[in-house]
Formats: C-alpha cells, structure tokens, sequence
C-alpha cells in the first residue's frame, strides 16, 4: 500500500488494521462488562469501568447521550432520577449541569462523588489491547458528534465496536465511520399467540440492509438455538453478542452456539465459570 492511501486512512482506522484479532471471531467469546462491572460497582461510572478491567474484562460496555450543549454523557436513562435521584432531562440538559450529579451514592455509600462520566473519560480509561463498546441511546443526532470525539481521542492501541437498537444510527456510523464495527441491537417479542418476533431472518435482513456487521441479541434461550444461529448466518449475518447473562449456564450456552461476546454485569463470575482466560491481543 502507498503513503497515499495510508493519508486517507482516519487515525482512528489504524486500530482495526494493525489489531485484526479484535475484530476476527475466535472461539471463545470476548467478556463483556455491562455498564462496566455494575453487579459490584454503580453502572455507568469510571468505578465500574476500572472494576471491570481489574476483574480481566476483554471490554466494557456503556451507554450514551447527546447532551444539549452538544456533548456526550455516559448514562443508561433518559433522565437521572434513577441513578442520582434528581429528575434531570439528559438530552435536554447541558453537560455541566449533569456533572454535579451524584451518580454513585445510590449504589453504596462508598461510591458517593461518582460522577456520570464524559466520553472522553470513559474512552480514555480503557487499557491498550482492550474493546470499547459504545451503546448509542441517542438516535442519529449524536453521530457526527461521536465521529468527532474517537476522532479526538485517537486511540489507535484499542478495538471499538457501536451498537444501537434504532437501524437508522447503526447505518449512519457505517456510513460515516466505515471502518468501525457495529452491530444493531434487538430483543424478541411474542404477541397475541404469535410467533416471537423478528425471526431469524427478518433480523439477518435488516443487518444486511443497514450495513451492520453483525447484531447484539437478548439472550433468550427459549427462541435462539443452532438453527436459528443458521439462518442468521444464510442470511447474511456472520456474528452476534448477546446481553445480558449472568447466569454460567446461559453463557455456556451461548458461548457453544459462537456468540463472539457475552455482555454481562459479572465478568469475573463468567469468566471463572466458563473458564476462559483474558482475550490475548
């Protein structure tokens, strides 16, 4: 390759292509931290991240808002209520207001002080070698944003995987940031007798559509198994995650079907149980 095409390159494209094993499927799953180790530690904050790369997480997992003032916020609801309890609007308030928070009180009194964490905070804490994966509850308005900020944080030593429920956010990340992965993001539903919902290939349908590499599952035993893994892949969709397991015998279970990560709040007690040791990079 010349050193023009290596100029085209964002900087933040260099980590897929010098870190292939963080993007390739291995046989084992990669272990997940949800909202980073939130069984021990409140979700969502630099305690629970920290706490989940000292359990020997392969990555973290968080949640993220647009604030008003155009920032981006590390959260799971849309307002506050639950994690501070002070009712606060997050895409409706700006970014210092909702520093003030105490976001780790709720949790146990030893975490007060906790603040909701910024992007950069929390990109900024994952270790070399390590997976970032960024939930996106804000739909495409955050995007642009988003670029920006991994373009500023300019991690080339990590991997970044995005993942959203809402199809038109995960196309505009590829659209924009082709050489990140994302997945889209669904749980199963059954309605009025019917069948669960979508089906295998309704979902492997809108993966292809939308461009996504892959999709991030509920992990509902009762309705995905081999064949349903299958038809994923017939239709076009060669990975999936699933969240949230907490329980060794579901993630055994999963790990079994090549979910090529499951997102737990216990990484410790996964890892332990399923005997996997920490992904090497």
């Amino acid at each position: 390759m010349n050193q023009r095409f290596w100029a085209r390159l964002p900087g933040f494209a260099f980590l897929f292509l010098f870190f292939p094993s963080m993007t390739a499927h291995s046989e084992q799953p990669l272990i997940v931290a949800h909202r980073g180790a939130s069984y021990d530690a409140p979700e969502n904050t630099l305690a629970a991240f920290q706490l989940a790369w000292q359990m020997e997480a392969d990555a973290i997992e968080g949640d993220f808002y647009l604030t008003s003032d155009q920032q981006i916020i590390c959260t799971h609801d849309a307002d506050t209520k639950r994690v501070s309890g002070i009712d606060n609007d997050v895409e409706a308030s700006p970014m210092d207001k909702l520093r003030t928070l105490d976001a780790g009180r709720w949790k146990d009194p030893k975490f007060a002080g906790e603040k909701l964490p910024t992007f950069a905070e929390v990109i900024s804490c994952v270790p070399p070698g390590k997976r970032f994966v960024i939930e996106l509850k804000s739909k495409s308005k955050i995007v642009p944003v988003l670029v920006n900020e991994i373009s500023k944080a300019d991690r080339k030593d990590i991997s970044v995987l995005i993942i959203s429920f809402d199809a038109e956010t995960v196309q505009l990340c590829k659209q924009q940031l082709p050489n990140v992965k994302a997945h889209w993001l669904t749980s199963f539903e059954e309605s009025q007798g019917k069948p669960f919902h979508p089906t295998a290939i309704e979902v492997a349908k809108t993966v292809r559509e939308i461009g996504a590499d892959g999709v991030g599952m509920k992990a509902m035993r009762q309705y995905i198994d081999a064949s349903f893994i299958k038809q994923l892949q017939d239709g076009g969709c060669k990975e999936f995650h699933v969240w949230t397991v907490d329980d060794p015998d579901d993630a055994k279970y999963f790990a079994k079907l090549g979910a090529i990560g499951i997102t737990t709040n216990r990484p410790d007690l996964i890892r332990r149980e399923l005997a996997i040791k920490p992904a090497l990079r």
